[in-house]
């Protein structure tokens, strides 16, 4: 343990399974909750937050930005998107992380050894793909990207982990979600407004250095982390992973465990959430090369992302966790996937008018609405992980979310190219933007449904 606090005390086990403490615990009030922002670990969610968040488009839109400044194809670009998979196939990883100490780092615990070789592995990846750059050739810079990407994703799973295992409570993982969910969108502004900023004066290689200097926050954050004493209590009554008995648990058990506990609806609530970020993810790859066509400087890209992208994320992730205080969770993630489709059909106005305040007025709609609707998605995963099972659960749910969307943009260079022929460029692009809009069409309806059967379960569950 480390920078002085108490970490979560371990909870009482029986027949070697996590018992519930019988004592019954104060619900906390609001001004609780707010008093725990002076806990240093949502501090440390904050950095590690801002650490998950930077690596993720340096190897898909940013980088897309560097290659059509080379003068890359939209197809290209958009298909050198897929280095993002790595985040879809997390899954088939996450059991060595949730079970294996990482050797040499191991001594820092086994969420904050997996920690620190992820942070610092970015870091090497980032500044090797300053130091040959596109014109080293595409092939290099693609795959020094997979690399990047699959050391982050790794990330990802071991800081959700944490995020969960770390949290005393409901409300209290819902405020270190609420803080990852901030430090995130900062890095994002930093690695989507920043960085072009630097690129226009100091070049794209001095500019991707400076965010490998950067995961310095997330190393600084994972040494003054804690390592949570409940979840290394209930890891202690597992099999070793080398052992069959220990082998099945780690790999197939999260997935037993999670359709046990939610039966059939759980196929409805894996639908849903791949379907949830689907007007984000779609056109991903071409909002820079659209504002490339466009003909907006990088300096104007730059000022307007971190005019709106700061506040956005701030008030976005405020108003979504009132907003689910007040309304509930499901009307909160019905809400976030309206928010959503208005916010990305919104790009669609540009591709006719090019005036910097719509672009402002379009860019903190969408800043906003991506806020709001990610921290619902946060906070509805996390709700369905189960102690022991948390690293692997939650890498389920996270790349469920995240493998269609993907999977799909590395198309949407081929559509805009195809509709241009008939549309021309700036017509395509509209097309284009409208209708991945309504792409959040189909998860308000699964929502819909999930909500009805929830409904129903709560009452059948307080049935004694």
């Amino acid at each position: 343990m480390t920078a002085g606090w108490t970490e979560p005390a371990a909870q009482p086990k029986v027949g070697g399974m996590t018992a519930a403490v019988a004592t019954p615990r104060r619900k906390r009030s609001a001004l609780d909750v707010l008093r725990e922002l002076r806990q240093p670990k949502v501090a440390v969610m904050l950095a590690l937050g801002f650490a998950s968040g930077l690596p993720f488009l340096l190897t898909q839109n940013t980088l897309g930005y560097w290659l059509r400044d080379e003068g890359t194809s939209l197809k290209v670009i958009a298909f050198a998107s897929w280095a993002g998979l790595a985040y879809v196939f997390k899954p088939f990883w996450s059991p060595i992380v949730d079970r294996v100490d990482v050797p040499l780092l191991g001594r820092f615990g086994r969420r904050r050894g997996w920690m620190l070789l992820t942070q610092l592995a970015v870091a090497a990846g980032l500044v090797a793909m300053a130091l040959t750059g596109p014109r080293a050739g595409l092939t290099t810079i693609v795959v020094l990207a997979v690399v990047v990407a699959f050391a982050s994703a790794t990330q990802d799973i071991v800081i959700d982990a944490w995020r969960i295992e770390a949290s005393d409570g409901p409300e209290e993982l819902g405020l270190l979600s609420a803080a990852a969910n901030i430090g995130y969108r900062v890095a994002i502004i930093v690695a989507d407004a920043a960085i072009i900023a630097g690129a226009q004066h100091l070049g794209w290689p001095a500019s991707y250095v400076a965010m490998a200097v950067l995961m310095a926050i997330g190393v600084t954050a994972s040494l003054f982390a804690f390592e949570p004493a409940r979840a290394e209590a209930v890891m202690q009554a597992q099999a070793p992973l080398w052992t069959p008995r220990g082998f099945f648990d780690a790999v197939i058990g999260p997935f037993v465990q999670f359709f046990a506990t939610h039966k059939a609806l759980g196929l409805l609530m894996l639908l849903a959430i791949a379907a949830y970020r689907l007007p984000d993810f779609l056109m991903g790859p071409m909002y820079n090369p659209f504002y490339h066509d466009l003909g907006l400087s990088k300096d104007v890209v730059a000022v307007v992302r971190g005019a709106t992208g700061l506040p956005g994320a701030f008030v976005g992730t405020a108003a979504s966790g009132l907003f689910a205080v007040r309304f509930g969770l499901f009307r909160t993630l019905i809400t976030g996937s309206v928010l959503q489709g208005l916010g990305t059909a919104s790009f669609a106005l540009l591709s006719f008018n090019h005036d910097v305040g719509l672009f402002t007025a379009v860019m903190a709609l969408d800043q906003f609405a991506q806020s709001f609707a990610g921290v619902a998605l946060i906070a509805y995963m996390s709700s369905l992980t189960s102690l022991g099972y948390t690293a692997t659960q939650y890498a389920l749910l996270s790349s469920t979310y995240a493998f269609l969307g993907k999977f799909l943009k590395g198309f949407s260079g081929s559509v805009v190219d195809g509709l241009s022929h008939s549309q021309g460029l700036m017509g395509a692009y509209a097309t284009a933007w409208i209708g991945t809009g309504l792409t959040a069409v189909p998860p308000i309806l699964l929502m819909l449904l999930l909500a009805r059967a929830n409904a129903r379960r709560a009452p059948a569950a307080a049935t004694p």
